[in-house]
């Protein structure tokens, strides 16, 4: 999130899209109420009718896959009726850009794609700089060539007419939601926006989140309080998980991973970003600086600049290796894996085109399954349709402690860093994952020292010390992500004074790139320090009176509770909005006041600096180059859709998308069998694929099976009836489940043709409870979004038939 739960209740108007809050945040619906109690306007918009939608001012309805469709109308709704934040978009974003006049765009292709490899060249989408390096700016936005011009060009195709013609959304609803959150492009107004996986989890992901970025930097709402773009993550510690690096291409802090190319030290510390504006901050010119103080945490005293600081060391993955979640699976269904580490995960459920993984766990020599209970991952083997006599894998169920039964942080998703503290201990041979690792590692140096092995220098090597009366410490840890100073430092630059070795680093800003300094996350220096662990602070005080209560946990990065919030204010430092004065500047103290603001320099007026401090040229970018897919979001069909064609261009589908071909990945591409849309989603009974909730019978008995809802209309025409047993089929697969007839889905009107669309939910699985239903993911689609391979899950197509109660044969 760039803002935080709390802040929610700041905001005039709230939307929420790609997402069932009430259901799947229950907790953070008070803060949306606290926001209505005031007059807030809440919208909500999703192809079903659920708890959410029972407290919303607006509600409308949406098919499946065309989010872009729906914020590319509003877009341009905003740009024609002139509701956008003018001195904004010319200040702090970079709308006024010139933009190479190689760039085109035409018919749902952007200048530089590559049929034969089906991407782009992102050069051709370059902006003009001048001779010093800095990009040039029409100030009045009415060059041609500008990003405004071509951003409103660009949106101009998304009338009122098309968009409801794609999404099956009526024009007077789309007017209805457009006017009232347009309507915070004032600086006396601010919207915000939640959203989940029902943006995610698309082919055009990333490109979902782009547009309504977009649409928050037009109505100048992202920096201030009420405002932001705001994931709902679908676990309580899913920021953490991501700011620590479980993500194949980076390391802890969003530091890039090291590629083959790059082979040594000096190589890698090249790509960082360079600027060469003097009004923007850079923040990410300090990157050699984490990355030494990462490897010194990670290798102590073994490496120093004699030998790279330990950087041959580190894993590198291949130039343009692409190691996400289902090429991952993809190569193990090949068999080019030997061994697999399921921690925590239960992929036979939770993966798209699950029959796809459960067999590619069968080409295994070896599996680890560390879990709480046992799942459909762990017993694969003895699953429908498996025979183990014929499968090699040899399993390991190890049993791991839940949450309340360890110590440690979890991050939320606004970014705050909280401690919890352990409340019972674990049932038998169950250990926290922590000591799990500590221990396995413990015996694979040992097994390394014995035996040498291939290339031990980065195992023998690697810093473990983090034990104290011979058992495993968290607090350690804690402190490694923190940081160190490793040397006396007389005299550090950034305030001149001394520092012992051996304390820790009081934040980010201290760190070096000489080897002086270690930190494990740079994100998180400044968590645990000299002053104590800040993530356990629990003081709910709150001066700004706008719910930052700065001494509750901690918050990266430095606490800062808003992100980008300098934008928040004029040129000279005052809020734009008085009533919510995130960050002021004291002209006579000459420091800001509020928030802890998102750099400390003077307001741009004196110094020149401009607020978006992490990108390059230090402005948002409402052009954005940076994306596989295009600079700008358009719209494309999922890969699997009700229309032949996209009614927007000639390019039916994304067309950077990697679709895989082999023998158990399968599509429906205009295929009578599979008519109908399909969306998959959760209930407020039921966790992830339900390894923690299926086995607690209160839960079980509330949700106990696999259900299916369809509209009162399609029901009519299957002759189904609730409570009815049905077969939804896909290619790639087929489930049973409960009939729920209901009026939350609605038949949509496409083009004039009627579309109809199902729902069926994530949490269950063949091994508990008996007769509860398979996963939903084997009738998913393999195939994902270009920038992040998330997979396409919520929009796909399928077939539902009645089974016959007595035999379960089709009807």
């Amino acid at each position: 999130m760039t803002n935080h739960f709390i802040d929610f209740r700041n905001a005039d108007v709230i939307l929420n899209m790609g997402s069932n809050v009430a259901v799947n945040h229950p907790v953070s619906f008070k803060w949306i109420q606290a926001a209505k109690d005031k007059g807030t306007i809440f919208i909500h918009v999703d192809p079903r009718f659920n708890r959410t939608s029972t407290k919303a001012d607006i509600f409308t309805r949406l098919r499946s896959g065309t989010d872009i469709a729906f914020l590319g109308g509003m877009i341009h709704y905003i740009l024609n009726n002139n509701l956008f934040d003018e001195f904004y978009i010319k200040n702090y974003t970079n709308a006024p850009f010139i933009i190479d006049p190689k760039y085109n765009f035409n018919d749902g292709l952007f200048s530089g794609y590559d049929s034969s490899k089906r991407s782009y060249d992102r050069t051709a989408w370059a902006l003009i700089k001048d001779p010093q390096g800095i990009p040039k700016r029409d100030p009045s936005l009415k060059d041609p060539q500008s990003v405004f011009q071509w951003m409103k060009k660009h949106f101009s195709r998304y009338t009122f007419e098309k968009v409801s013609e794609i999404t099956g959304t009526p024009i007077q609803d789309l007017e209805k939601v457009y006017r009232a959150f347009g309507s915070t492009g004032r600086p006396d107004r601010s919207g915000t926006v939640l959203y989940a996986m029902g943006w995610t989890q698309h082919t055009v992901g990333v490109q979902n989140i782009r547009a309504m970025s977009i649409i928050q930097l037009l109505l100048g709402n992202m920096g201030v309080a009420g405002g932001g773009v705001n994931a709902l993550r679908g676990e309580s510690n899913v920021q953490g998980s991501t700011d620590h690096a479980l993500l194949f291409h980076i390391l802890p802090g969003y530091l890039p991973i090291p590629r083959s190319h790059l082979a040594t030290m000096e190589d890698y510390n090249k790509t960082t970003p360079q600027s060469n504006d003097p009004g923007s901050v850079n923040w990410w010119k300090h990157r050699p600086k984490y990355m030494t103080s990462f490897l010194k945490s990670m290798y102590g005293g073994k490496v120093a600049q004699e030998n790279d600081f330990g950087y041959g060391w580190l894993p590198k993955i291949d130039t343009d290796q692409d190691a996400s979640w289902l090429n991952l699976f993809d190569e193990m269904h090949k068999g080019s894996f030997t061994g697999f580490f399921a921690w925590g995960m239960n992929p036979a459920c939770s993966s798209a085109n699950s029959g796809k993984v459960r067999q590619a766990l069968s080409n295994l020599d070896w599996m680890v399954n560390v879990n709480v209970f046992d799942n459909e991952t762990g017993s694969f083997w003895k699953g429908p349709g498996m025979n183990a006599q014929t499968i090699k894998t040899e399993v390991f169920q190890l049993p791991c402690a839940a949450s309340m039964e360890k110590e440690g942080s979890i991050t939320n998703g606004g970014r705050w860093m909280q401690w919890r503290h352990k409340a019972a201990d674990s049932p038998g041979e169950a250990k926290p994952d922590g000591d799990i690792i500590f221990e396995l590692f413990q015996k694979i140096q040992a097994l390394y020292l014995k035996e040498k092995g291939e290339f031990p220098d980065p195992i023998l090597n690697l810093k473990w010390d983090y034990q104290t009366n011979g058992r495993f410490d968290i607090h350690k840890v804690a402190k490694e992500i923190n940081g160190y100073f490793l040397e006396e430092v007389d005299q550090h630059p950034v305030d001149k004074k001394a520092y012992k070795k051996g304390t820790l680093v009081p934040s980010f800003v201290y760190l070096l790139d000489d080897g002086r300094t270690s930190s494990g996350n740079w994100l998180y220096s400044a968590s645990y320090t000299e002053a104590g662990n800040m993530a356990a602070r629990r003081k709910s005080i709150d001066p700004s009176g706008l719910g930052l209560f700065p001494e509750w946990s901690w918050c990266w990065p430095v606490n800062r509770r808003i992100l980008y919030n300098r934008a928040s204010v004029d040129l000279e430092g005052n809020p734009r909005d008085p009533k919510r004065p995130l960050i002021k500047w004291d002209a006579g103290k000459k420091k800001w006041v509020g928030d802890i603001p998102d750099f400390g320099a003077p307001p741009m007026k004196s110094s020149g600096i401009y607020p978006f401090i992490m990108k390059p040229d230090g402005v948002a970018s409402i052009f954005g180059p940076g994306l596989k897919d295009g600079p700008f979001p358009e719209h494309y069909e999922p890969l699997e859709s009700p229309l032949e064609k996209n009614l927007l261009s000639s390019q039916r589908i994304n067309p950077a998308v990697k679709i895989f071909g082999g023998n158990l990945d399968s599509f429906s591409f205009n295929d009578p069998r599979y008519p109908y849309v399909c969306t998959t989603y959760r209930v407020a009974e039921h966790w992830q694929t339900g390894v923690m909730t299926r086995w607690q019978s209160w839960l079980i008995e509330a949700e106990p099976q696999m259900f299916c809802d369809l509209s009162v209309e399609l029901a009519a025409i299957k002759g189904i009836q609730s409570g009815d047993r049905v077969l939804v089929e896909t290619p790639r697969g087929k489930v049973a489940a409960t009939a729920v007839v209901t009026s939350r889905f609605k038949p949509f009107n496409i083009a004039g043709k009627t579309v109809h669309q199902i729902g069926v939910p994530i949490h269950f699985g063949w091994i508990h409870p008996k007769d509860g239903g398979d996963s939903a993911n084997l009738l998913t689609p393999g195939v994902g979004d270009p920038n992040t391979m998330i997979p396409e899950t919520k929009a796909f197509m399928a077939n539902v038939r009645r089974l016959n109660k007595k035999s379960g044969t089709k009807s």
